[in-house]
């Protein structure tokens, strides 16, 4: 019996949608403030798993400058039907205080590969958006409904309105159809439909460590719903001694035999309550009971680690390379940019053939226009390398190496120029919006010449070093502590996780460049 093994998405991959189109399986999950907006991961097997598309590709279709930390692409939802691939998503401008500005759009593409269409708007009466296709034809919007006034539960209830395809756009009245259980927080809505029951798959508890998947049935698309009267259904609430923490926000899939799949989020702290990862996405294999009610195999309701598989055959996919030299003519799917796309005004694989080139835009700080490129850090225990030519005229020039959550929190081994001492290196921290230099005096560094950095990540602790001899590393300054780097360390909660990669600024204005000759990510677990 072949095993899957959780998660089957590791690092930041949460809010899974999945979706079988014959013999292929895809999930699709969020990516909030990074660019290319929604992954889309391929299986032929539930064991083996390849990210496949980045399907929000152009501005037209997901504009993000100015987007806030966690804003961007929440919760996709991806479906099939008559030919034709359906992903729902929402832009979330800002999701700051009292109100949210959800907006809500679909796209569509005959192969999953694209060329995916323009968006449709929809709506932005609330976030989490899915498209539920019934047996009649007919198509139907569902998404949670954000109340913000005072007083009232925030989470506003499920609420449903019909889309019109030839009209391209939403028709008929709005609907509320649940208005979730005690458990709370009711977002993430899915509706299913099984032996004459309209089904109700819905996220309640918050997207952190009470979260749950809630089940609710009804003869009806517009409901009464029953909840499950064994709900929730999925948890991993007050059981800290699973590895899968977090559990929610589940999605089904049936198998070419019959047999049933959710697909879930989840994390895995690392110090028992910071997830550096970020959320992760994970498989259940599940059963309905006599009574038609959706159950887990093995019974109980919290996550497995580890769980059968289908029987299938195996079709495992190649790995990727831990090292990419730049010799392509565009980025790998792999690197994300924030908020932008690469463009050739600030990125170029071109202008100097086997190096990436980045010219300085804006800080660390800005919502904007960044010169970053990064990866997810997708295993506890990890080692990522550069080298870089860089020879900046200022200390307001600055390009190296970076551990980056957001805005707020980052650390930075970074090569500047200072008026007393040169060029340098050393190590900027900014820890929940707090500025700091950890190394009492910078290092200091050859006039011209490449320099190499890498950095060597252990759970929490994070250690530097430099070279400017290729193999002779030195530490840069002592081990550092990078729980900051997560969900959880700040109020109110973040959404991401923990990226590696290189940028450059320059807050002069004069888009210096550095020369990134390659990039070695490799996990050591």
């Amino acid at each position: 019996m072949n095993v899957i093994t959780n998660p089957v998405l590791c690092g930041f991959n949460p809010d899974p949608s999945i979706v079988r189109v014959e013999d292929d399986y895809y999930i699709a999950t969020s990516t909030f403030e990074w660019f290319p907006g929604v992954q889309i991961h391929h299986s032929r097997d539930l064991v083996n798993w390849r990210l496949l598309k980045r399907p929000l590709d152009r501005i037209s279709q997901l504009n993000m400058a100015g987007n806030g930390d966690s804003d961007g692409v929440w919760a996709p939802c991806l479906t099939y039907d008559n030919g034709l691939f359906y992903l729902i998503y929402t832009d979330v401008k800002s999701h700051k205080g009292a109100f949210k500005d959800t907006h809500n759009y679909l796209v569509t593409a005959a192969s999953i590969e694209g060329p995916w269409s323009e968006p449709v708007y929809l709506n932005s009466s609330g976030f989490d958006p899915s498209l539920f296709h019934d047996e009649d034809g007919r198509k139907w919007l569902l998404n949670m409904r954000w109340d913000f006034r005072k007083g009232k539960n925030k989470f506003g209830g499920i609420v449903i309105q019909e889309y019109a395809e030839a009209e391209g756009r939403l028709i008929g009245p709005v609907t509320t159809i649940f208005e979730g259980t005690e458990i709370g927080f009711t977002e993430g809505p899915h509706v299913y439909k099984k032996d004459g029951y309209y089904y109700l798959l819905t996220a309640e508890g918050g997207t952190r460590y009470r979260h749950a998947v809630t089940v609710a049935r009804s003869v009806s698309l517009f409901g009464p719903y029953e909840v499950d009267p064994h709900n929730p259904m999925l948890t991993s609430s007050g059981q800290p001694e699973l590895l899968l923490q977090k559990a929610g926000h589940g999605s089904l899939v049936e198998t070419q035999s019959g047999d049933w799949y959710m697909a879930h989020l989840c994390a895995r702290p690392v110090d028992g309550f910071h997830c550096i990862l970020g959320r992760e996405t994970a498989l259940q294999k599940c059963y309905w009971d006599d009574e038609g009610w959706l159950r887990l195999e093995g019974g109980g309701n919290s996550p497995s680690s580890q769980i059968a598989a289908p029987a299938l055959p195996l079709y495992p996919f190649e790995r990727e390379a831990e090292r990419d030299d730049f010799d392509a003519h565009q980025l790998g799917d792999q690197w994300n940019t924030l908020r932008i796309p690469p463009g050739p005004d600030w990125l170029s694989l071109s202008e100097r053939p086997g190096f990436l080139r980045l010219k300085g835009m804006e800080s660390l700080s800005s919502c904007h226009r960044q010169s970053l490129v990064a990866r997810r850090q997708q295993a506890f225990n990890i080692d990522i390398e550069t080298v870089v030519e860089f020879a900046p005229d200022s200390f307001q020039q600055m390009a190296g190496l970076i551990l980056y959550y957001n805005t707020e929190d980052y650390v930075y081994l970074r090569i500047t120029h200072l008026e007393q001492h040169g060029r340098v290196i050393g190590i900027i921290r900014s820890d929940r919006g707090v500025y700091d230099e950890l190394l009492e005096v910078d290092l200091p560094l050859p006039d011209s010449g490449p320099v190499y950095l890498k950095a060597a990540v252990n759970r929490e602790t994070l250690q530097f070093y430099y070279a400017v001899e290729a193999g002779t590393w030195s530490p840069a300054g002592g081990e550092i502590n990078i729980a900051h780097l997560s969900d959880e360390a700040k109020e109110p909660l973040r959404f991401t996780g923990t990226f590696a990669g290189v940028c450059v600024q320059d807050l002069a204005g004069t888009r210096k460049a550095a020369d990134f000759d390659y990039f070695i990510y490799r996990e050591m677990e």
